[in-house]
């Protein structure tokens, strides 16, 4: 997976995110970010690394993710892969 392809990937799991609140809510907790710094930084690899981290945290999270953008749970972890190496 190009590292473009990867940050597509890390920018549709916030969009995904950011579409519950009480998902994205979660999601500043657990990392520590805030609305100001995660709107600052969405675009970077380490913060999409994060987003997509927190998404395989939680089988729910990751499979309604993948169901929604009609992925395989794999291309996931191979996005968040490619995501680490930048």
């Amino acid at each position: 997976m190009t590292l473009e392809a990867a940050e597509t990937l890390g920018l549709k799991a916030l969009i995904f995110l950011a579409d519950q609140p009480e998902r994205l809510t979660r999601l500043m907790d657990v990392s520590g970010l805030d609305a100001a710094t995660l709107r600052m930084r969405a675009s970077e690899p380490e913060i999409l690394c994060a987003i997509l981290d927190h998404v395989l945290t939680d089988d729910e999270l990751v499979l309604g993710f993948c169901a929604a953008e009609s992925l395989e749970p794999r291309m996931v972890h191979i996005a968040r892969a490619a995501l680490a190496a930048a």
